[in-house]
This record gives C-alpha cells, sequence and structure tokens, in this order.
C-alpha cells in the first residue's frame, strides 16, 4: 500500500457519497490518502465544501464557479466566492475555466466568468484550479494575459501546450484518465511534464481508473493513477507520490 497520498481534486459533496460520505473521508488515513482537497463548483457546492473540509484536518477545499454553473448566478456571487475564500481551509479559487463540450454554452459569459475569478485570485494571493474542456485556444488566449499561478487539471490537452503551461509557471494534474486504452494524448502530455509540476488527482466520483472504470470513485483509487504515471516517468510510484504531494503542498500551500 502506498502512502502519503494527496489527492487534489476531488468532489466530496456529489450524491453519490451520500450514503456513506463520512464514513467513506475517515477512512482515507488508513489507506494512505493524507490529504484531499475538495473543488467547489458554484457558491452553494463551495459553502458544502467549506462546511465539509472544516471537520477534518487532512481536508481542505477550494471556491469558484465552474463554467458548466454559470446559469442563474445570484447579483453577489463574486462577493460569496470572496467571502468563502477568508477561511483557511480554503486554499485555491475554483474549479474555474471555460467548457464548449455541450450545444448552446454561452462564450462570452463564460470568459466574463472566469475572469473575474482570475482578477479575485489574483487579489487575494491564492492559487487557482483550472477546469479547460474544449475550449483550450480561448483559455490560453486569456491565461497569456493574466498569468495565474494554479493548476490544470484533468488535462486533455497537447504535450505542446503543456510546455507553455510549465513555463508560465502552472502546475499539471491528471485523474484516471492516463490508465485508459484512449490515453494516448494524455500520455505524450505527462512525458514532458517536468516532476516538480506533476500533481495527482481523482477527481471523485468520476473519472474511476482501470480496473475501476465506470464505477464510483474515491481517492484510494489514486494509486493506479500513480503506478501508470510511474511507468511512464520510469520511477517508483511512492517516490512518484511522494513528489507530487509535495507539489500540491507547494501549490496550496498546505504543510
Amino acid at each position: 500500500m502506498y502512502t502519503n497520498i494527496f489527492d487534489t481534486h476531488s468532489h466530496y459533496l456529489d450524491r453519490a457519497f451520500d450514503e456513506d460520505r463520512e464514513a467513506l473521508l475517515t477512512s482515507m488515513p488508513s489507506l494512505g490518502v493524507t490529504r484531499i482537497l475538495l473543488a467547489g463548483c458554484d457558491p452553494e457546492d463551495s459553502a458544502g465544501c467549506l462546511h465539509l473540509a472544516e471537520q477534518f484536518d487532512y481536508v481542505w477545499a477550494s471556491a469558484g464557479v465552474h463554467p458548466g454553473c454559470i446559469d442563474d448566478l445570484a447579483p453577489d456571487w463574486l462577493e460569496t466566492i470572496r467571502r468563502l475564500a477568508e477561511s483557511k481551509k480554503i486554499r485555491a479559487i475554483g474549479e474555474i475555466g471555460l467548457d464548449y463540450h455541450y450545444d448552446g454554452y454561452d462564450a462570452e459569459k463564460q470568459k466574463t466568468v472566469f475572469i473575474a475569478q482570475l482578477e479575485l485570485a489574483a487579489a487575494l494571493d491564492l492559487p487557482v484550479i483550472l477546469h479547460v474542456r474544449d475550449a483550450m485556444g480561448d483559455a490560453m488566449e486569456i491565461l497569456r494575459k493574466y498569468r495565474p499561478r494554479g493548476v490544470m487539471h484533468c488535462y486533455s490537452g497537447s504535450a505542446e501546450t503543456a510546455k507553455e503551461l510549465i513555463a508560465m509557471g502552472m502546475y499539471i494534474s491528471f485523474t484516471g484518465v492516463l490508465t485508459f486504452k484512449n490515453a494516448r494524448r494524455a500520455l505524450e502530455a505527462l512525458e514532458v511534464i517536468p516532476m516538480d509540476r506533476l500533481m495527482l488527482e481523482t477527481d471523485c466520483p468520476y473519472m474511476a481508473p482501470v480496473p475501476h472504470r465506470s464505477k464510483r470513485c474515491d481517492s484510494s483509487m489514486i494509486a493506479y493513477t500513480a503506478e501508470k504515471a510511474a511507468e511512464i516517468k520510469g520511477m517508483d510510484p511512492q517516490a512518484l507520490i511522494d513528489q507530487c504531494t509535495e507539489n500540491g503542498k507547494t501549490l496550496f500551500r498546505i504543510a
């Protein structure tokens, strides 16, 4: 069993965990998971993540508005995120970004909400957790201008884009997608990412790695992602886990 695992992106407020959330989180240290970060998706979810994080010494949270959650935002949504971020348990603004995957998206509104949160993160000196799906061109244009400190979560871009993100000072994080049969693009990107810029995550309850694909994911399953990443990097899985954990601690300023 591996130890010192930091799951840098999770969604334990998801209804998939309603029946055993507290017991599952309580069990994580015994499974080698020593740190977990909950990713907020909208003001209400972010508040819930903060409340949950406050119940566990080894759990932290982020606060932000996901690009898929921009409809029906209250006029004071940004102030709500700012207020939540005053807590020491909130370690990032996120997850934020652009998502053009589904028909009917409003690109301009997404950009407005994204930029407002990048500016908030800069003002609060907090890193950002970026979600970008089928919108890398527009996202990179914005990132080149604002140059935030943060991580591109669940990376799905090219190796060339990964190099540019690294040059900006960003971290890049991978989920169980690395273990999928169609993971060639992600594996190519992984190859060019320096070890001091790599992070691991589950995005649970989603993205369960092989051999648990299509099942509910939890933080203990990050071990499979670590093993695949270590294979590509030609190193011991525990050594890779340790480095990724140090990277996460550095970015999120967690001891």
